[in-house]
């Protein structure tokens, strides 16, 4: 359901009073480029210059009018790095450097070369890139800098397993701790290649490790599963992440709705649209276009309100640009909006170049002037397009302007996914009376929050440490979202608990856990030991052994995770005897620490003077006959142990089971 935000804009004034009311000011920039009066003019112009040089590579005989382009006064690193990026071959992108290395004018930076290292990858050219990447080490460019993961992640993309390999052990042998991205570059590769087998123990190598996965770890798996058909366990998976606080993407829906689509398994792909309503995200186009066939055959119905404003807008014109004298002029930023229709060069026909990074770092400094050029530019507002500015917004206040701008712009209305958009950047930055409007103005319009934005909103209220606004939003504003299931209320519980302890307010998150139990809501283990390891180094003993207590008589399990946590806390408490006596615990239960919870132990009972305890957990070490895990899966807050292990078999099992 769109919303009508124009009588609410006008009610409050909102362009003038609540600016004024978060204190911001129209400001002129310092410094101007010269001649342009505005980053947006700067901007657009850019875009133009980078349209220009995107349709040349792609025309007949781009060498005849790169020369001229390539003494546009507006060739800087970042037109340069856009071009190489939205090159359609590597021969283009070398086309467009063997021309710029005649230019005496222009250096090669940072950006341009990881831009040209990654068309390269892409390609497959692994001889350019290695000659490239030798370049840059033997400093040819200057003190540009290439990471492992830079190295890594264009092998990976050239397909070239050994270097990634080889590569990754290098990096390995130079950090105690590698990150996630690491290992699932690796996975993603070894998925790519066949080698089903190693993917899955790169995954049990991450978490054995003490890396947590995070959302592109199972987009792997789950592209992985579905790949050999194994839909109802990649669902499976999918339908754990919540659990572990893992955000669902876009990319994950769209790999299991294809899935099931391919599948004529049409019922799926209706529970898969009703959670990404819940999920608060907007459908692909790839999806729309696949759900549209489905509506037109008779397979789905009430779909409109996914479709709007994530088509194709055909207000949206394919670009030309002549290379003229009139690139420079201010008065032509009117060609490069997303509304201009022209000619084409040698019949190539492409859409507009638009960075919404790049535009929305061009208004953070919200002014008249801006907002003209913004008007002139013509610009085709859609959902999306507002969606992935308001994400690149670094203020609160520029973001409010621009959502407030837009929502008067024609043929642009506001809908949930924008709206939940700016609540949550507004609730990060503790802009609570900005998020209590909107929160009223969606109530009247009648319409439903996903159950995520309150879930957000929640969680962002605890960074920027407003727990009376958190408590408003979980006691008054929920029911926006509708009926809520008993999981996800366990899931809000969790998120405002969380968000009372990092504001400080212990005595509220122990009374949210009393009303949850009260009301018939479990907590999980996840809850249980993030409680732990706050009151555990607050040094309140007696807080935790109550938490200890409840734990035992909701029923669960304390896994190895949940011992360390209180391990750890006891001994940073200074309560070594206490934390031995867990240890002892955990000997009995049958479960193991990982080295540095056991040498933490140690090191504690000796410095209280406890010998013969430190002596005992020594020697239970030894009696094992094993070597101590380096980590344990889980996280405090997020992920159990046994979430981790039911994922890791779901997947193994696939495979492994059938002599995978």
């Amino acid at each position: 359901m769109p919303m009508n935000l124009r009588p609410f804009l006008c009610e409050v004034n909102l362009f003038n009073r609540l600016t004024r009311q978060l204190g911001v000011q129209a400001r002129s920039y310092g410094p101007r480029r010269e001649p342009f009066a505005t980053k947006i003019s700067h901007y657009l112009n850019r875009a133009k210059l980078i349209d220009s040089i995107r349709l040349t590579l792609r025309s007949n005989n781009p060498n005849s009018s790169i020369p001229t382009l390539l003494n546009h006064r507006l060739l800087d690193s970042f037109v340069v790095t856009q071009a190489l990026r939205s090159a359609p071959s590597a021969d283009s992108a070398l086309t467009l450097v063997h021309a710029l290395e005649e230019s005496p004018h222009f250096s090669h930076t940072h950006n341009t070369l990881h831009a040209l290292a990654t068309v390269l990858a892409k390609s497959g050219r692994c001889a350019e890139l290695k000659s490239l990447v030798d370049s840059i080490r033997a400093k040819r460019f200057g003190n540009v800098n290439i990471s492992f993961m830079n190295l890594m992640q264009w092998h990976a993309a050239a397909r070239d397993l050994d270097s990634v390999l080889g590569f990754w052990d290098e990096y390995r042998l130079a950090n105690n701790h590698v990150c996630t991205e690491s290992y699932n570059i690796v996975m993603a590769l070894y998925a790519q290649m066949g080698k089903d087998s190693e993917v899955i123990r790169v995954f049990s190598r991450m978490i054995d490790e003490g890396s947590l996965p995070n959302c592109r770890s199972y987009t792997i798996i789950i592209e992985h599963l579905v790949k050999y058909g194994k839909l109802s366990e990649a669902m499976e998976v999918f339908n754990v992440l919540p659990s572990m606080r893992i955000k669902r993407t876009l990319k994950q829906y769209s790999i299991l709705i294809e899935g099931f689509l391919a599948s004529k398994l049409f019922d799926e792909v209706r529970t898969l649209l009703n959670e990404m309503q819940v999920d608060g995200i907007l459908p692909s186009r790839a999806i729309s276009l696949s759900l549209q066939q489905m509506q037109e055959e008779g397979f789905l119905d009430e779909t409109d309100a996914l479709f709007r404003g994530i088509l194709p807008d055909e207000r949206i014109k394919n670009v030309r640009y002549s290379i003229d004298s009139s690139d420079e002029d201010e008065d032509e930023d009117e060609d490069v909006s997303h509304a201009c229709q022209c000619d084409h060069i040698d019949g190539v026909q492409l859409k507009p170049w638009l960075d919404p990074r790049a535009l929305a770092s061009a208004l953070q400094n919200w002014s008249p002037d801006e907002v003209s050029a913004l008007e002139g530019a013509n610009f085709v507002w859609t959902t999306r397009l507002v969606c992935k500015i308001l994400r690149n917004f670094k203020s609160p206040e520029a973001a409010w302007n621009f959502f407030c701008w837009v929502a008067d712009q024609p043929g642009f209305t506001h809908d949930i996914y924008t709206v939940q958009r700016i609540m949550t950047l507004l609730a990060r930055h503790g802009r609570t009376e900005l998020v209590d409007r909107l929160i009223s103005k969606i109530r009247t319009e009648g319409m439903r929050l996903p159950f995520s934005t309150i879930r957000l909103i929640i969680d962002f209220y605890g960074i920027s440490k407003n727990a009376d606004a958190a408590l408003k939003v979980f006691n008054d504003d929920r029911i926006l979202c509708g009926p809520i299931s008993k999981f996800n209320l366990m899931l809000l519980y969790s998120s405002l608990i969380r968000t009372l302890t990092k504001c400080g307010r212990s005595s509220d998150a122990l009374n949210m856990l009393d009303e949850m139990i009260l009301n018939g809501i479990c907590p999980d283990i996840q809850t249980y030991s993030g409680l732990m390891h706050y009151f555990s180094h607050l040094g309140d003993i007696k807080t935790v052994q109550r938490l200890i207590a409840m734990v035992r008589q909701s029923g669960l399990e304390p896994d190895a995770y949940l011992f360390k946590v209180l391990i750890q806390g006891y001994c940073k408490s200074k309560r070594a005897a206490l934390a031995w006596r867990l240890f002892e615990d955990m000997k009995n239960s049958g479960l193991v620490p990982d080295s540095a919870t056991k040498e933490l132990l140690v090191k504690s009972l000796w410095k209280e003077g406890r010998r013969r305890e430190a002596a005992a957990v020594e020697e239970n070490s030894e009696e094992i006959n094993a070597v101590l895990p380096l980590a344990l899966r889980g996280h405090v807050w997020t992920v159990s142990s046994a979430d981790l292990t039911r994922v890791y078999d779901i997947y193994s099992n696939c495979f492994y089971s059938n002599g995978g």
